[in-house]
């Protein structure tokens, strides 16, 4: 007999996918609101007095008056806004900041406004409700539900709240998930992430999980945990767990991994949350890629990767966009960004509606030869070696190997293998060929004996989670970059000894 909850849940789930329908139909229109909306409220701000918003009529005049910028270029403004001075990026004060590890500029504090926050907790439901319209399942929602997720202790300063990203998404858990949610308040506030595993796992090993969501390589520790503790697969621990939400990395190299892990294969959801704004989320179980949010306050620009750094190249909005082009994602938000460099490279999968993959981070590639490797090659080759070699992984990352002891330079592809490979030299061969497939620069410098094919080394058992708390990243929102254009995480990884 289903529940009440499970019961109210199909026709709200139909009325959201109706409204989202709405906007995603008509998109040039509907970014085109959102755009005037931004620039009219933000016209008094002390951002939006400094370029002169009340001459900006159109996306041409956007364009002159506003730069595009990283974080670099807007610390002035956040740390007057840090400082509690009022009507600075958007008006009044921010609700929250949200402090993330920056590559290059330490920590970064973004505003989240009373405008923006919503969508930050609107774009998950939505993401669930789609997924129930589509599907017609709503038995997870009678369940236990997890989320691996940062403290949500926060600090206080000049009359602003500070903290990690989903530590202030987890204040907005609504009330009648609440009864649902795991871990407990006291758990999700423990600071050391493998004591906070070990806390998560004790309290749900008798629960009846049937949503766990997170970054997959920090919810491959709790599954691992989960087995050593109980002797069993997750799935025969959690018999109801029946959805995985996903975000921060792509599934696809850990696929196999999970579904050995839980001894069986469950539906997934992929969002797209980050600090700045809840970009996009899956909204079709069997479409590839992720709905891009329209209509939450978010003004898109894209710039072709390949002339991002040139001067002035051309900023599109999203009816110019075409599907397969690799895109650096720029946004203006009811936050208080502005002309905003994310970091990320997305290319549309769809343009009726938009839908996107993220296929990279503007800085994390490899180009030491002009070979301009991205994540979305990476990944794609690591996924292809694996569908025919019956191997697995825990994790991987390439860099750049520029001084080889002999021979030419390659690229070093460092692996962590769950099961490794029965043959590793055919495995080597399909990573080669899948990545010159997919990139004619790579090969053309692989033909041209500029490099030699790629080699791998391998990484030991839980040496990347070693090598994160190592530089203080263990756990959390926090990644291994797939790529790099350096050496800094190799060096790390030889001077620990974590290659075998």
């Amino acid at each position: 007999m289903p529940s009440l909850k499970g019961i109210l849940a199909k026709p709200f789930a139909y009325i959201i996918s109706k409204q989202i329908e709405k906007w995603a139909k008509n998109p040039v229109e509907t970014q085109q609101k959102v755009f005037q909306n931004l620039i009219a409220e933000a016209a008094s701000t002390v951002f939006g007095k400094d370029h002169n918003f009340v001459g900006i009529n159109n996306h041409e005049d956007f364009i002159k008056q506003v730069p595009i910028r990283d974080y670099e270029d807007l610390k002035t403004y956040v740390e007057c806004a840090v400082s509690g001075e009022e009507d600075v990026l958007w008006k009044g004060k921010p609700l929250y900041f949200a402090k993330t590890s920056g590559t290059t500029s330490g920590s970064k504090y973004i505003p989240i406004t009373k405008e923006s926050m919503p969508t930050h907790t609107e774009a998950a439901r939505n993401a669930i409700l789609c997924y129930i319209k589509e599907t017609g399942n709503t038995k997870f929602v009678d369940g236990m539900m997890i989320f691996l997720q940062g403290s949500p202790i926060l600090n206080k300063k000049n009359g602003i709240q500070f903290g990690r990203l989903s530590g202030i998404v987890a204040h907005y858990v609504p009330k009648y998930l609440q009864k649902n949610r795991l871990p407990s308040w006291e758990t999700n506030c423990i600071e050391d992430w493998e004591t906070k595993v070990d806390a998560i796992v004790n309290e749900t090993l008798a629960e009846n999980m049937t949503v766990i969501s997170g970054i997959p390589s920090w919810v491959q520790m709790y599954f691992e945990k989960i087995i050593n503790t109980s002797g069993k697969k997750v799935g025969d621990v959690f018999k109801n767990f029946s959805l995985f939400i996903f975000g921060g990395v792509n599934y696809e190299p850990y696929r196999a991994k999970f579904e050995n892990l839980i001894g069986r294969k469950v539906d997934s959801i992929e969002l797209y949350p980050a600090s700045e704004g809840f970009f996009a989320f899956q909204d079709k179980q069997n479409e590839k890629g992720m709905l891009l949010q329209l209509n939450s306050g978010i003004f898109y620009e894209f710039i072709e990767a390949d002339h991002f750094f040139e001067d002035n190249p051309k900023r599109l909005t999203i009816g110019d966009v075409k599907v397969g082009i690799n895109y650096v994602m720029i946004v203006s938000t009811n936050a208080g960004l502005w002309a905003y460099n994310v970091g990320d490279t997305i290319q549309f999968t769809s343009t009726s509606p938009y839908r996107v993959i993220v296929s990279g981070r503007i800085k994390h590639f490899i180009s030491a030869f002009g070979e301009h490797v991205i994540g979305k090659e990476v990944e794609q080759a690591i996924n292809d070696a694996l569908k025919t070699s019956g191997a697995s992984i825990n994790e991987f990352t390439v860099a750049p190997q520029i001084n080889p002891k002999e021979g030419l330079p390659y690229h070093e592809w460092f692996i962590e293998f769950g099961n490794e490979p029965e043959n590793i030299q055919a495995f080597v061969d399909i990573l080669e060929q899948s990545l010159q497939t997919q990139n004619s620069y790579y090969k053309d410098l692989i033909l041209g004996k500029v490099l030699q094919p790629l080699k791998i080394s391998a990484v030991k058992t839980d040496g990347f989670k070693e090598y994160m708390k190592s530089v203080g990243k263990l756990g959390g929102q926090n990644k291994i970059p797939r790529l790099a254009n350096d050496r800094k995480i190799a060096d790390v990884m030889y001077e620990k000894g974590l290659v075998k």
